[in-house]
């Protein structure tokens, strides 16, 4: 008897499950896309999605997206969008990097965006500048003049600008002379082409040293 109705119960289970995967196939596409194998923006910093934990945000930019204090800056607190964006320019190779560039085409447009607002979340942190070094008493005068206007009073970020404080003193001489010489080129407006070429390696040095060395603060808005 057992043996005669297997067969029915068999096929009940087999429409079961196809009625279970045709009610997953209509649910909205957006969202099956938007939780790729349900991982969160932290879990994909951490374990650096198909890239594996070489191409882990964290394993450059620390475990609470501080940076590591010299070439690697930090995520915390930055704006989602800016993140985002720059994820896209260093995939498009508008912002030359070679393990960035990579990291970038290992997660799709929707992980993308998860890791930029798990950053975004985080309070601000960074670590301690590299160095102390005094600043030269016409610096925050130049930061004012050349700089503020995008990036807002101490470098605290605007609408139309990253925030810059808190970034490692080296991080920020290689952007602004990357700047100079065009190898970074994801401004559209070319703002901050003009701006690098107009300064002079001690004065770009002494901003850098500048902005290190203010403590980290969350951005007044997201670009």
């Amino acid at each position: 008897m057992l043996n005669q109705h297997r067969p029915a119960y068999r096929g009940g289970l087999l429409l079961a499950w196809c009625a279970m995967g045709l009610a997953t196939a209509c649910t909205d596409r957006t969202t099956s896309s938007d939780d790729r194998w349900g991982r969160g923006g932290e879990l994909i910093a951490m374990s650096g999605g198909e890239g594996g934990a070489r191409y882990a945000c964290a394993t450059c930019h620390g475990v609470r997206g501080e940076g590591n204090g010299f070439d690697a800056p930090r995520l915390a607190g930055l704006p989602a969008g800016y993140l985002q964006k720059q994820m896209e320019d260093y995939a498009a190779g508008l912002r030359p990097h070679e393990v960035m560039r990579d990291v970038a085409r290992f997660l799709d447009s929707h992980e993308r965006v998860r890791v930029a607002n798990h950053y975004a979340a985080l309070p601000p942190q960074a670590l301690p500048p590299a160095t102390h070094e005094a600043i030269d008493a016409a610096t925050p005068g130049l930061y004012a003049r050349a700089c503020q206007q995008c990036h807002g009073v101490e470098g605290v970020g605007t609408a139309n600008g990253p925030p810059l404080n808190a970034q490692p003193a080296f991080y920020l001489t290689q952007q602004l002379q990357d700047w100079q010489v065009s190898k970074r080129r994801n401004d559209g407006s070319h703002v901050m082409l003009k701006v690098a070429q107009q300064l002079q390696p001690e004065a770009l040095r002494q901003l850098s040293l500048y902005l290190a060395q203010i403590p980290p603060r969350r951005a007044l808005a997201d670009r």
